[in-house]
């Protein structure tokens, strides 16, 4: 038992796989119910290979260069200026955009519970802090302090998970499965590859192991697997219980889910289940994404790791989600729409571009492979502008209309 809490493979596993398993999660069966559940099947392992290929360029960028480093000192030391000055502004505007919308979406959750629990109803002003609140010591502390908590959420989230898969099954039609529009599922693209987000966490991890090649690689592996695994059975029991029309009209409200799914089972456990699923798949991504973002300003910023620099790192990673969700309130989701432009570019294109001089990619088959990586980061960079203007709306305009 004792060797099981102070396994770093473990732990970083479980980071791994918080970090991924997020509230990206909620939204997919509304989007993936267009192209049906074989071909979301294909797109979500084509996408898992794809990040755990980058995820892999990541580390071995990080390693080669000495010392504590993080996104911005990795594109410097292997891109140059130019490298430096475009993970600064992608990573920026992903990272903000993900811990504000976060932040908003946790907001509902504490003051209903609060409100339940207590008829106190939180002020507006107030309950946006709760979820920093609760959870910024744990940033101060670092990756360990992050790690031991995590450990704890990710319990939850499974726990809740385990609830929602134990009344579902029973739903799943069959029928509901055979739909199959190849085209459609396209429109899931830029969503799916947000949620295998987590190469932003490897920066912390290799301080944390020791910069262990072999454990990281084997972390990483393990950390990826499980939420592909979850990913899958989750869109096979949602797309399965909920019908279609259900489910496109919850991707035309903008609600998540687990709300058509709570419709169809009309059971107060899984209403229960649900708002337990949400909170846990939204903290678990919190603390993994600000940890990240902590380490990355502390980093870009050259902030001394003392007690008055950690805590400027943790003003500066709340302070701005914070002004945009009480001053503009829809304007940090502008950026969360291109979410899959700024993966792409970070965690797709850039990896593959830093190791381009690494000794480890200097053979043809390699050199094709950079190559191949670095062009599907731009095409879903292209197709994530086409998907925005609209361009692509007739692939499922006819299932909407209907």
């Amino acid at each position: 038992m004792k060797g099981l809490i102070h396994n770093p493979v473990l732990g970083g596993s479980l980071l791994i796989a918080g970090t991924t398993l997020g509230v990206g999660m909620l939204a997919f069966p509304t989007l993936t119910v267009f192209g049906g559940f074989v071909p979301s099947v294909i797109l979500f392992i084509l996408i898992w290979l794809l990040m755990l290929c980058s995820s892999f360029f990541f580390l071995d960028a990080n390693l080669s260069i000495k010392g504590e480093n993080n996104m911005v000192t990795m594109a410097q030391k292997t891109l140059g200026t130019w490298g430096k000055l475009l993970s600064w502004v992608i990573y920026l505007l992903l990272l903000y955009s993900l811990i504000a919308a976060l932040i908003a979406g946790s907001t509902p959750l504490f003051v209903g519970a609060i409100e339940e629990l207590t008829g106190y109803t939180l002020p507006k002003w107030l309950a946006p802090f709760s979820l920093p609140i609760l959870f910024g010591g744990f940033i101060y502390t670092g990756t360990r302090g992050v790690d031991l908590v995590n450990r704890i959420l990710m319990l939850g989230l499974i726990i809740s998970y385990c609830l929602l898969v134990f009344f579902v099954p029973e739903q799943v039609n069959f029928d509901n499965l055979a739909h199959f529009d190849m085209p459609a599922i396209t429109i899931a693209i830029p969503i799916v590859i947000t949620a295998f987000g987590y190469h932003i966490i490897i920066p912390s991890l290799t301080t944390y192991m020791n910069r262990d090649r072999k454990k990281l690689r084997k972390t990483i592996l393990i950390g990826s697997f499980i939420p592909i695994v979850v990913y899958l059975l989750w869109q096979a029991l949602v797309l399965g219980a909920v019908p279609f029309n259900l489910l496109s009209e919850a991707y035309v409200k903008g609600v998540t889910a687990t709300h058509p799914l709570s419709q169809v089972l009309h059971n107060p456990y899984i209403s229960l289940a649900a708002k337990l699923f949400t909170f846990f798949a939204i903290v678990t991504t919190f603390v993994g994404v600000t940890l990240s973002m902590s380490d990355f300003l502390t980093d870009g910023f050259k902030i001394k790791k003392s007690g008055k620099g950690r805590l400027m790192a943790i003003l500066l990673t709340f302070v701005p989600p914070l002004f945009f969700v009480f001053t503009y309130q829809r304007g940090f989701y502008i950026a969360l729409q291109f979410a899959g432009a700024f993966v792409a570019i970070l965690l797709v294109f850039l990896p593959a571009a830093m190791v381009w001089k690494h000794k480890n990619y200097q053979t043809g088959a390699k050199r094709l492979l950079l190559l191949l990586v670095m062009a599907i980061g731009i095409g879903i960079v292209v197709f994530d502008i086409l998907e925005e203007s609209g361009k692509l709306k007739p692939l499922i305009v006819k299932y909407i209309q209907k």
